[in-house]
């Protein structure tokens, strides 16, 4: 493994040696939460984040389909990080009918900003959700394990066009000091995210940009996982430098703010009966049997829970098989709650941008909660350990992004954190860099700390992981 050395020492191999001019040099940064697939695609698709209404949506829909009409454009139309929750009109299919009316009923996807929601037309319902054996509501749209099932059939790319896709995000990502991901993608492919890893590896360091991934695993490819080998920490393929190693099993046990599907301990406004309080997918009797499977095939667990009773139910069943383990998002937690995370040694792998999106939903559905919202000065000062991430592509691929919005943020900032807080939540709690120390480094242009106070970022010069030069701007 490579590491760094004391000044002037020979290196074991030939290497360049590189002058940084007086620049700072950091630790190398992690995103802790992608969707690498989703990622490398939403950049292709329409952008209909913006979009302030239903119309709105489709007005959008109607000029991209009109602009790409010369070209004979006939494939699924598919837009990305619409965001329904304050809108003043509802979604419908005869909405996105019409905007590609003089295309001849060209199916339109519109997947949410979360993931966790899609808005079909009527052709999409039929060509793309009918034979999934899914069906929209009256809204045209499908949510949760619905919506994961469409948003993954658009997903079926040749493997090489997506590998290209993928390979060329984190060389972006490496410009901007990146030098390691937790890819949770949700893949339909046999063997799941590991396995499309372990292929990818096969084919040597250019695969990850010649960064470090830790491919998650789902609990429908958790047999062929274990049965592959795969184990949280462990090479993938062959994997140069154990550059792709297994990562954590992910569960997903509620859903999201914007779909209001995020389990709560209060309901939503306005709402009653079943699912007033949003939706829990994995009950804690089936739970706690599933991670004890992840952990007797030696895969650490990574709960998704987004609600403060799915994290409670979380933290019930990391209770349960013996702590450890992440709790992925954690964005709305009981005041009892935060100290048990550090009881339990459980990390909180939160993301907070997402509070630069989630801050005018969370007033309308959390009224009277927000306090409790993205708790991140509450979790740190009782001792839990933090993992920033992004949740690519529900915000962008940055860890300066989430940085800034964790240290700058104005939305209760008595939960800001301070830089050097923020920098070690996704430095995997490296704040220098030592000789001895992984070679995973970057160099930047201006001093960080100050800028991230300021809710600015510094330039990016270099990007060194495992030892090798994946960015430079020397």
């Amino acid at each position: 493994m490579a590491s760094v050395l004391p000044a002037g020492a020979a290196a074991p191999v030939p290497a360049d040696q590189l002058d940084l001019e007086g620049r700072w040099l950091l630790p190398g940064l992690w995103d802790e939460h992608v969707h690498l697939g989703q990622w490398a695609l939403v950049q292709r698709r329409l952008d209909v984040s913006g979009a302030t209404s239903a119309a709105h949506a489709a007005d959008l829909v109607r000029e991209r389909a009109e602009a790409e009409a010369g070209s004979g454009a006939t494939g699924v139309l598919v837009g990305s990080g619409f965001r329904d929750g304050l809108w003043p009109d509802a979604p419908s299919p005869e909405l996105l009918d019409s905007a590609v009316a003089r295309a001849g009923e060209r199916p339109v996807v519109l997947v949410s900003g979360d993931l966790h929601c899609a808005w079909l037309s009527s052709a999409a319902a039929r060509d793309v959700a009918g034979p999934l054996g899914v069906v929209p509501d009256a809204t045209g749209l499908v949510r949760e394990e619905a919506a994961f099932a469409v948003t993954r059939s658009l997903a079926q790319l040749d493997d090489g066009e997506l590998d290209a896709a993928v390979a060329a995000s984190l060389g972006r990502a490496a410009g901007l000091g990146v030098v390691g991901v937790v890819d949770l993608e949700m893949t339909d492919a046999p063997g799941g995210t590991a396995a499309v890893w372990a292929r990818r590896a096969g084919g040597g360091a250019a695969a990850s940009a010649g960064l470090r991934v830790e491919a998650g695993t789902y609990p429908q490819h958790l047999d062929a996982a274990a049965a592959a080998g795969v184990r949280t920490g462990l090479p993938l393929g062959g994997s140069t430098g154990s550059l792709v190693v297994g990562g954590p099993l992910k569960v997903i046990t509620d859903g999201s703010l914007g779909t209001r599907t995020a389990c709560c301990l209060d309901a939503y406004p306005g709402r009653t009966g079943p699912g007033s309080h949003g939706e829990l997918a994995w009950p804690l009797e089936q739970l706690v049997p599933l991670l004890r499977r992840g952990r007797t095939a030696g895969l650490s667990p990574a709960v998704h829970a987004i609600g403060d009773a799915a994290v409670r139910a979380a933290l019930d069943a990391l209770e349960a098989v013996g702590g450890g383990g992440r709790i992925e998002h954690a964005q709305l937690v009981a005041d009892d709650d935060v100290p048990r995370f550090a009881a339990l040694g459980v990390t909180a792998s939160a993301q907070p941008a997402h509070l630069l999106d989630d801050r005018e939903t969370a007033e309308v559905h959390w009224p009277g909660r927000t306090h409790r919202a993205f708790p991140l000065r509450s979790l740190l000062d009782a001792g839990a350990r933090l993992a920033l991430g992004s949740d690519a592509p529900v915000a962008a691929l940055d860890p300066w992004l989430a940085m800034t919005a964790a240290v700058a943020r104005s939305w209760h900032p008595e939960q800001a954190l301070r830089p050097l807080e923020a920098l070690a939540a996704s430095t995997r709690g490296r704040t220098s860099v030592e000789v001895g120390g992984l070679a995973d480094v970057v160099a930047v242009d201006d001093e960080p700390l100050a800028l991230l106070a300021a809710g600015r970022r510094p330039g990016v010069a270099l990007t060194v992981a495992a030892g090798g030069v994946v960015h430079t701007a020397l």
